[in-house]
Order: C-alpha cells, then sequence, then structure tokens
C-alpha cells in the first residue's frame, strides 16, 4: 500500500503498508488521532491518498467511489451506528445488500435475512430500528456491511460502549466470520478482547506504522508502550522511579 494522506500541514498517514488474508482477523489499535479511521477512509474511497496504492485481490481501487469499492468487496462498519431510525430492521440491512452489493429484489432481501440472522436480529426484522438498544445497533451495523457480499470486513471500534457480556457476545460473532473465510480488519481500544481474536496486530503512531506482528509480542515492545504510556514509561522501564 505505502499509503500517504495529509490534512494541509498535518500527516495523517505517512506511508502505511497493511493488508489482510482470507481468514484472517487483523488488529489495528493506537492513540487517538493515530490515523486508524483515515487508513480505513482512504481503503474504502471516502477519502483519496495523497501517495500509495490501495488494492484488492489485485485489483487497484485508487479513484474508486465508496459504492463501487464496496460493490468489489470490501464492507465496513462506523464508530457510531447510525442506523435509519424510521426504517426497519430489515430496511436498514436491505440498504446494504442494494447499494453496497448491487443486488435487487428478493435477492436484496434475501441477502439482508441472511446477515441479520448471522448477527442475531433475525427474530424479528420488522422492528424499527429505532427501537434497538446501542448493542443491536452495533450488530444491526455489521449486518449492513455482511449483506454487501464483502470478502473483507473493516470494523472501526465495533466493541466501542458495551458491556462485558456484549463484548463477548461480539468477539464470538467476529470469531464465527473469520472461521468462515471472511478477512477481518478491526480498529479497538479495548484490548483484551482484541488479543483474544487477532492473528496479527499493527500499531499506527502519528501516522506511521510502528509496530506489526503476533498480539503478545507487539504489545510488550518499547515503542508501542511509549505510544500509549509517553515518555514515562520509558523511564520506569529503564529503572527510573515512577510516581
Amino acid at each position: 500500500m505505502d499509503v500517504s494522506k495529509g490534512f494541509g500541514g498535518v500527516v495523517a498517514l505517512s506511508s502505511v503498508s497493511l493488508g489482510v488474508g482470507a481468514g484472517e482477523i487483523l488488529g489495528i489499535i493506537g492513540p487517538n488521532g493515530s490515523g486508524k479511521t483515515t487508513l480505513f477512509n482512504v481503503v474504502t474511497g471516502m477519502l483519496r491518498a495523497d501517495a500509495g496504492r490501495v488494492r484488492l485481490h489485485g485489483e487497484e481501487l485508487g479513484g474508486r467511489r465508496p459504492f463501487e469499492i464496496c460493490q468489489r468487496g470490501i464492507g465496513r462498519t462506523f464508530q457510531i451506528p447510525r442506523p435509519f431510525a424510521h426504517m426497519s430492521v430489515l430496511d436498514n440491512a436491505m440498504v446494504g445488500a442494494l447499494f453496497g452489493g448491487g443486488q435487487r429484489g428478493a435477492l436484496a432481501e434475501r441477502a439482508a435475512l441472511t446477515a441479520l440472522a448471522q448477527v442475531g436480529l433475525g427474530d424479528r426484522p420488522e422492528r424499527p430500528a429505532a427501537s434497538l438498544t446501542l448493542a443491536e445497533r452495533k450488530r444491526l451495523e455489521l449486518a449492513r456491511a455482511l449483506a454487501s457480499g464483502p470478502s473483507v470486513l473493516l470494523l472501526d471500534e465495533v466493541l466501542g460502549g458495551l458491556d462485558t457480556a456484549e463484548v463477548q457476545g461480539i468477539v464470538e460473532l467476529v470469531l464465527d466470520l473469520r472461521s468462515g473465510g471472511l478477512a477481518v480488519a478491526m480498529i479497538e481500544h479495548v484490548l483484551p478482547a482484541l488479543m483474544q481474536v487477532a492473528d496479527r496486530v499493527a500499531v499506527l503512531a502519528g501516522g506511521t506504522l510502528i509496530a506489526l506482528g503476533a498480539p503478545g509480542e507487539v504489545v510488550k515492545e518499547r515503542s508501542v508502550i511509549e505510544s500509549y504510556l509517553g515518555p514515562r514509561a520509558r523511564f520506569t522501564m529503564e529503572g527510573g522511579q515512577g510516581r
């Protein structure tokens, strides 16, 4: 990829290269403002990279519009789920099938119902989206992405704001998706849960990829600790007295 993106004089991404394979979960962590969501926005066509390329199955995606990229197989969720509140759960999921998956009519409805069943919302598809809890809205966001038929799924803080039981439920769902061969990249701040599911973890800081590897090894790296805890962490590691 070697993707770079700036906003005026601020560098949001600097030559970031990442990839995720079928049946793999890639965790993406880093402090706020490190470029994580900007990376997803570039991959999905919401932002255009200043440099670098985004490819899916060898096809160059640069310059394509978001719905075109989605139709080619990249689905995503957003940090804050915003369903169409006046529409039913089924109709919300059908948006993904219609516009992201390019399905029509009965095929779109079937794709939406399948996705809702996958995420545990298939019992009452006629429910208004406005009646859903936060955890259910997160699941609906997932269903809308899944209804588009992605081969790669980008999850942006899908666990944020959930209690322990709700987090575990989403974790189990993500593991099921991975076992079905889906490639998953997750931005997440709920680190204990991320460490349960991730095959590899990438760490961004200041728009730069500073670490990439197995979860247990990456979190021990000094640069990673400092990116979260600041210079005092290094001082303590070297034998200084923290207070």
